[in-house]
C-alpha cells in the first residue's frame, strides 16, 4: 500500500524527533516551520516549504506540533490551512491547546469534509526521541483508526472521547506533572537543608510509594542542576493557566493547581522562562534565599558528608 503523505507543521523540540521517527518509518513528508532553518536537518529526506498552505497541498495527514492555541489557530484558520485541505484528509493537532479551541477546529474541519483529531502528548523530548509518547486522542473513532498507523510510530495511542477530550486529558496530565514537580522540589529541599543527602533521599524514595517518573527524572535534574529545557517552564505556565481557565469554566476551584501556577509565574518573572519545568526548584530557592546544593548546606550536613 502507498504510504500517506504527511505534512508536519512545527519542527521544534518535540516536532524534530517526531519527524525523524516518521521519516525512518518511510512516510513521504513535507515540512514547514516559522523558522525555516529548523527544517534543514531533514532537507535531503523531506520537502521543505515556506508556508503552511504549501505544506498541506496534496497531504493526506496534517500534523501540527505548535507552541500554543493562538499559534495553532493562526496557522489552521487565519493562514488558511483548513480551507486548503482536500476532502478526506485528516488534521491531527498534537499541540496543547484549549479544549474549546479543539472543538472549534473540529467543527471547521467537519464543514470542509476533513477529519480532525486533537492528540496532545506526554513524555517530553525523551519520549519523542524514543517514539514512546503517550498520545491522548479526541475525535471520531473511525478517524483515529485511519490515523492510528501513523500515530503508533510516535507512541502509544489512547482514544479518550469526542473532540476536545484529548486536550482535557492533557490538562489532567499537566496538572499532575506541575504539582508533582513542586512536591519533589520541596521534598528534596527539605531533606537537603536538614542535612540529608538529596541524592540518597531520591534513591530511597524511588523504591517506595512516592516513587514516580518525575521523582526519577526531574529529581535527578534538580540534584544535577541540569535545567536545559526538555519542556520549558513558560510552556508549563501556559498549561497551568489553561487548567485554571478550564476549571473556572466548569465552576471548579483547584487550589493546588493555582498555587503551582503562581510558583511558575514567579519563576518566569525571575527570568527563567526557558529553564526546564523541573527548574521550579529555582523559584523555591529564590523564595527561601538559599540553594539546595552543597555550598549552602548547613554545617551539620557538610560534616555528615565527610
Amino acid at each position: 500500500m502507498t504510504q500517506p503523505r504527511i505534512a508536519f507543521l512545527g519542527i521544534g523540540l518535540m516536532g524534530a524527533p517526531m519527524t525523524e521517527n516518521l521519516l525512518q518509518a518511510g512516510y513521504p513528508m513535507t515540512l514547514w516551520n516559522r523558522t525555516r532553518s529548523k527544517c534543514a536537518p531533514f532537507a535531503e529526506r523531506a520537502a521543505v516549504v515556506d508556508s503552511p498552505t504549501d505544506a498541506v497541498a496534496g497531504a493526506d495527514i496534517v500534523i501540527t506540533m505548535l507552541e500554543n492555541g493562538p499559534v495553532v489557530d493562526d496557522v489552521l484558520v487565519n493562514q488558511g490551512v483548513i480551507d486548503a485541505l482536500r476532502p478526506g484528509s485528516i488534521v491531527i493537532d498534537m499541540s496543547s491547546v484549549q479544549p474549546s479551541l479543539a472543538r472549534d477546529h473540529a467543527e471547521r474541519c467537519l464543514a470542509c469534509d476533513v477529519g480532525y483529531l486533537d492528540a496532545p502528548v506526554s513524555g517530553g523530548t525523551v519520549g519523542a526521541e524514543a517514539a514512546s509518547l503517550s498520545i491522548m486522542a479526541g475525535g471520531e473513532a473511525s478517524t483515529l483508526e485511519q490515523a492510528r498507523p501513523v500515530l503508533e510510530r510516535l507512541g502509544k495511542v489512547t482514544h479518550i472521547g469526542p473532540a476536545g477530550s484529548g486536550q482535557l486529558a492533557k490538562l489532567a496530565n499537566q496538572a499532575i506533572v506541575g504539582i508533582t514537580i513542586g512536591a519533589v522540589s520541596e521534598a528534596l529541599m527539605l531533606a537537603a537543608r536538614g542535612g540529608a543527602d538529596p541524592a540518597a533521599v531520591r534513591e530511597a524514595l524511588m523504591g517506595g510509594f512516592a516513587g514516580s517518573r518525575i521523582l526519577e527524572l526531574h529529581g535527578q535534574r534538580m540534584i544535577d542542576r541540569r535545567f536545559d529545557p526538555g519542556a520549558p517552564s513558560r510552556i508549563q505556565l501556559k498549561d497551568m493557566r489553561m487548567i485554571l481557565d478550564e476549571a473556572r469554566a466548569e465552576n471548579l476551584t483547584l487550589p493546588l493547581a493555582q498555587r503551582t501556577h503562581d510558583e511558575y509565574l514567579s519563576l518566569i518573572a525571575n527570568g527563567q522562562g526557558e529553564a526546564d519545568h523541573s527548574g521550579l526548584l529555582l523559584a523555591l530557592e529564590h523564595l527561601n534565599g538559599v540553594q539546595m546544593s552543597d555550598p549552602d548546606l548547613p554545617p551539620r550536613a557538610k560534616a555528615n558528608r565527610k
